[in-house]
């Protein structure tokens, strides 16, 4: 194990923020994990984890050991006819995961191609797109728990998926993901929910072109984060009540929107800021992207104080018109490595 002081972690999360890392560390394995947690023990250091950097801001300095997850390996556990339940290093790449899943005819997982970030990282906030959420195929996740000081894995049922959320997020400190249990169909079951989608998709009903027209529809819609740095969709698209949603819609009756399975409806987060005027509209260094208002971009060397000006007039500016609470989806991180309230 190799420690590293005064580590910058630009290169690190995909918005480019400026952060140096007092104390930082790459692990490959668990052993290394458990030695990272022990020095970090030592030396009375927080711990931040580090996974694809696609979804955190950060502040230039943090005072705590970053631990920068790189567990690699694709294990196949068992199977059936039905389906195939693999263990995958929290330190694989999503998108090429996903590729490999659709190369290896296994299904369920092609609506989510081209999300930034690692495989460890994607059951924290349960990540989704297209109508489908990760947590729907996961079994179980492997977790070291820093309350129990043991390696465990943790069910799906246990982990209390929900939209953009999971017991990870009501504990981040005490869980570190090093491997994430899959249970993949072996027949593809095609979700074409959304309008967009299901018209890309057309006659062509394979899962391969599914994947295809997946990452065609994100790349028209999305910045690449090495040219134009993000992290990708800002804000969550608020879930509100139908009566809100009635209340709402008698003034904006063109406000796109997906009703849920509780009788509360999703609205488009996206549509609500293109709206309140902030679609390709920057302040200083950072903007709202000019193709897909939902993406919040660091035009510049921007710093985080920089971000939190504009994403909360951002919010401010669809309050008022909506009088909608926008929520970030980034986790915000302090100068000690603790995650931190965006109201704070």
């Amino acid at each position: 194990m190799h420690i590293q002081n005064n580590v910058q972690l630009q290169p690190f999360n995909t918005l480019n923020l400026g952060s140096v890392a007092s104390h930082y560390v790459k692990v490959e394995n668990e052993s290394m994990l458990l030695d990272a947690l022990s020095y970090a023990e030592q030396q009375q250091l927080n711990i931040l984890i580090l996974s694809g950097g696609s979804n955190m801001l950060l502040p230039e300095q943090i005072h705590a050991l970053v631990i920068h997850m790189d567990i690699q390996g694709i294990e196949t556990l068992n199977e059936d006819d039905a389906s195939k339940t693999i263990s995958v290093g929290a330190g694989q790449g999503w998108h090429d995961f996903v590729l490999w899943t659709t190369e290896q005819h296994l299904y369920g997982l092609q609506n989510l191609a081209l999300i930034p970030g690692l495989v460890g990282a994607s059951p924290v906030q349960n990540i989704g797109a297209y109508g489908v959420e990760v947590g729907e195929f996961i079994r179980s996740v492997r977790v070291y728990d820093r309350k129990l000081k043991q390696f465990t894995e943790i069910t799906a049922q246990d982990c209390h998926f929900a939209y953009r959320h999971s017991i990870f997020k009501d504990e981040p400190e005490r869980y570190v993901i090093s491997q994430v249990i899959f249970q993949l169909l072996k027949h593809a079951d095609l979700k074409l929910n959304y309008g967009d989608l299901k018209q890309a998709v057309g006659e062509n009903l394979t899962a391969k072109n599914l994947q295809n027209q997946v990452i065609q529809i994100r790349q028209s819609k999305l910045p690449d984060p090495k040219e134009f740095p993000n992290v990708g969709s800002f804000f969550k698209n608020p879930v509100i009540s139908q009566q809100s949603f009635d209340q709402i819609t008698t003034k904006f009756p063109q406000l796109p929107h997906y009703p849920q399975a509780n009788g509360q409806i999703k609205i488009a987060a996206g549509w609500l800021i293109d709206q309140a005027g902030w679609k390709g509209k920057r302040l200083g260094m950072v903007g709202m992207f000019a193709k897909q208002a939902l993406v919040l971009v660091n035009y510049e060397q921007a710093t985080l104080t920089d971000v939190q000006a504009t994403y909360r007039a951002v919010q401010q500016d669809v309050l008022a018109k909506f009088n909608i609470a926008l929520e970030p989806e980034p986790v915000l991180f302090n100068t000690v490595g603790l995650i931190q309230s965006h109201t704070e």
